[in-house]
């Protein structure tokens, strides 16, 4: 890593542990800071704070003292989920200390390039086909930032000849102000988080910020599938290269079921190991990345063509007795249970959703799920969502956990099926999160497959 000076002697308050902020109080200290953590989970119940205290580094748990700020901190890196309301961080701004996120760090200290990927959806999947694609192509890239790697702990580690192939959310874009990549890749904005940020505009503003240091000599990768994504586009220093499935593109674009990137051929379409038109745009993107970088052809079809996904999206798990089953759990949203059906026949599909009541209809679900062979439905929203299938003149079983819905599914299914799980639906009115949901499905799976060896 870079051996830099920024933060030596200075007073530095880590704000909210988990992994990102103990990858940061670790690395600040190792920068010469005087770091202070403070995270609300009680110091006895605290495991991070415990291990940072050992280390030396001071750790004020189980509260928010806003009288800390009196210390004469220089800089406040904050955890990316608290929000810029959240009064700790008020009067951080109110004193004018900068307020930023870890990847910030990691920018600072990395001696690679970084690709930056973002978006509403997608960016996981295109995240991972990147690096897969890159090291295929024999360019050493190391995986970073959202996707679960904090990005201050794999920059101090990375070399100057690998790449940090970086997901980045719009909370971590927020805390920004000299990260600069060389690659960015912004898959898709839609409405998304609207809590946190307070409506679309701030919204997209945040996700924008992943070009803001970026000069002609970088590359700025949009989806101008959106009209939104062609308006940004005069908005930049970065040289834009444009992916469509709609279009023909001086970049990467689908084409009578071929994916090209400037008048190249790449692959079929079809060849993709993981369906739905969202995949092709996230390989389009990944096709692009892969052409700025100097990877050979072959090694992006032949990548692409084995991707299996990524776990809890649309993620192929197998299949039993020719019923084949796919894990999309982090489909918590309409918009991504709609890219998911489109990669299959829905005369031979059998949908698990539902979930979380959020307040909103599910109308524009019904173009997508007619024709749908079966609907098995669980969780708050599962009375909403039989009412859109009935429209639909779709059958439903309701169930009651996703342990029952995987095996009423595989009873009702024929050789030739597919049940998705994909909920269009947040998982927290039965699970901690989608992983866990995900997770079950998993374990379902595999216990139907002992049973019908």
């Amino acid at each position: 890593m870079k051996e830099i000076k920024n933060f030596e002697n200075k007073k530095v308050l880590v704000l909210g542990l988990a992994k990102s902020g103990e990858s940061a109080a670790r690395l600040l200290s190792k920068l010469g800071a005087i770091v202070t953590v403070n995270d609300g989970k009680p110091f006895e119940e605290n495991q991070s704070a415990q291990s940072l205290l050992e280390e030396g580094i001071k750790v004020v748990c189980g509260h928010h003292p806003l009288e800390l700020l009196d210390e004469d901190f220089a800089l406040m890196v904050k955890n990316p989920g608290i929000p810029y309301d959240n009064p700790m961080v008020a009067r951080a701004l109110e004193k004018e200390l900068p307020v930023i996120t870890e990847v910030e760090l990691a920018y600072l200290i990395s001696q690679a390039p970084i690709i930056g990927i973002t978006g509403s959806n997608g960016k996981t999947t295109t995240t991972t086909m990147i690096a897969e694609v890159l090291n295929a192509g024999g360019k050493s890239a190391r995986l970073s930032g959202n996707i679960g790697f904090p990005a201050s702990g794999v920059a101090q580690t990375v070399k100057a000849d690998e790449t940090l192939v970086m997901e980045l959310s719009s909370f971590q874009l927020m805390g920004l102000e000299e990260f600069h990549p060389h690659i960015a890749v912004i898959t898709n904005l839609i409405p998304s988080h609207l809590d946190y940020h307070g409506d679309f505009d701030a919204y997209v503003a945040a996700k924008w910020n992943i070009q803001n240091q970026m000069t002609n000599q970088d590359y700025l990768i949009l989806n101008v599938n959106q009209d939104l994504a062609k308006d940004l586009a005069r908005r930049t220093k970065s040289t834009v290269v444009p992916f469509s499935t709609e279009e023909k593109v001086d970049g990467a674009y689908l084409e009578d079921g071929r994916l090209f990137f400037k008048g190249e051929e790449i692959m079929s379409a079809a060849d993709l190991g993981v369906p739905g038109t969202h995949n092709i745009e996230n390989a389009l993107a990944t096709i692009a990345v892969a052409k700025l970088s100097g990877v050979a052809n072959h090694a992006i079809a032949e990548t692409l063509a084995a991707f299996g996904g990524v776990k809890h999206r649309l993620q192929y798990l197998g299949d039993i007795k020719g019923v084949k089953f796919y894990n999309d759990s982090k489909s918590t949203n309409i918009l991504a249970t709609q890219k998911a059906l489109s990669g299959f026949d829905n005369k031979t599909l059998i949908l698990i959703a539902g979930g979380l009541d959020r307040g909103n209809s599910f109308d524009e679900l019904i173009p997508d799920i007619q024709g749908l062979k079966q609907m098995f439905l669980l969780g708050e929203s599962a009375g909403k969502l039989k009412q859109v299938a009935e429209q639909a003149a779709v059958s439903v079983q309701e169930v009651t956990d996703i342990r029952e819905a995987a095996q009423k599914a595989f009873a009702f299914a024929e050789a030739g099926d597919v049940i998705l799980l994909s909920p269009a639906n947040a998982s927290w009115d039965m699970y901690a999160n989608f992983e866990v949901r995900g997770d079950l499905f998993i374990q379902t799976f595999r216990e139907l497959v002992e049973d019908n060896k």
